[in-house]
């Protein structure tokens, strides 16, 4: 179906929008996928954050023009799905991998994230990121293992000084009068 002139603004502008905020993006040869397979990848993008479009290149460049993402604009030829992950950097790493490894039909051909551009090698490496709440975690970590070797030096000086734990007495209470 061909689009008239505002309805290729509209997906430019839209994917403009996308690449603006999107954390990574991989463009992928898809010819030969089935639409079954496609509906499901698509199910699988929305669930994950990932915004998942076929469009035309030419519309896809120009969408990316101004945006970190301009730099692949020579490298998108052949019939291709954009994948820009919105939520975090290796969503559509994820994606673009589980969905490759039961089709061998879709294949990453553009890796790219802060600006420059990645052979499609690098899906396993934006694949390998952790999730937000991996990140968070480890966060969490680092932050509370320097309270912690405090509290084991605490603890070892009071051993050393004198048995461990100081007990505290309880003040001598006045008897009435």
């Amino acid at each position: 179906m061909a689009l008239n002139l505002s309805q290729k603004q509209e997906v430019v502008a839209e994917l403009a929008e996308v690449a603006a905020k999107a954390h990574s993006l991989i463009a992928a040869e898809y010819a030969g996928i089935t639409v079954g397979q496609m509906t499901a990848m698509r199910k699988k993008a929305r669930e994950t954050g990932v915004y998942l479009r076929v469009v035309k290149n030419t519309l896809a460049s120009r969408a990316v023009a101004g945006t970190e993402y301009e730099c692949v604009q020579d490298k998108l030829v052949g019939p291709l799905l954009y994948a820009f992950s919105t939520e975090e950097p290796g969503a559509a790493g994820r994606l673009i991998k589980e969905f490759a490894k039961g089709n061998d039909k879709l294949k990453a051909k553009v890796v790219a994230m802060g600006g420059q551009v990645y052979p499609a090698s690098h899906v396993d490496v934006l694949a390998s990121l952790p999730t937000l709440e991996q990140a968070l975690a480890m966060l969490a970590r680092v932050l509370s293992e320097p309270a912690s070797m405090f509290a084991r030096a605490v603890k070892a000086v009071a051993d050393k000084q004198g048995g461990g734990e100081v007990a505290a007495e309880a003040p001598a209470e006045a008897e009435p009068a």
